[in-house]
């Protein structure tokens, strides 16, 4: 229970950070979470990201496995690493409008 806790604000904040700091250099605010389901993808598959184009169809029947095999508690720590990317681009449209040029 507790590795749950930790994996889950783990998540949170590596991809709130990563969000963060993403959105401050290329000042688009939700390219993280449009991003995220990629990385997320390449983090669940033990599969080379070469093989999606020369082996497509083995490929996306492995990921679709992968992807039906995850358990709940692997959803409840990806689905946290989303929520940070989201909070982030809230952060940053918040203080865009408080006045903060940089962001």
């Amino acid at each position: 229970m507790v590795q749950l806790v930790v994996s889950i604000l783990l998540y949170f904040v590596i991809f709130f950070g990563i969000a963060f700091i993403l959105n401050m250099l290329i000042r688009k605010t939700w390219v993280m979470s449009y991003l995220y389901p990629v990385i997320i993808i390449l983090i669940i598959d033990n599969i080379s990201t070469w093989e999606y184009f020369t082996n497509t169809r083995n490929a996306f029947s492995a990921l679709g496995n992968k992807l039906m095999n995850l358990t709940t508690v692997d959803i409840i720590i990806l689905l946290a690493g989303f929520a940070g990317t989201i909070v982030s681009g809230i952060v940053i449209k918040l203080l865009r409008k408080s006045g903060y040029r940089m962001f």
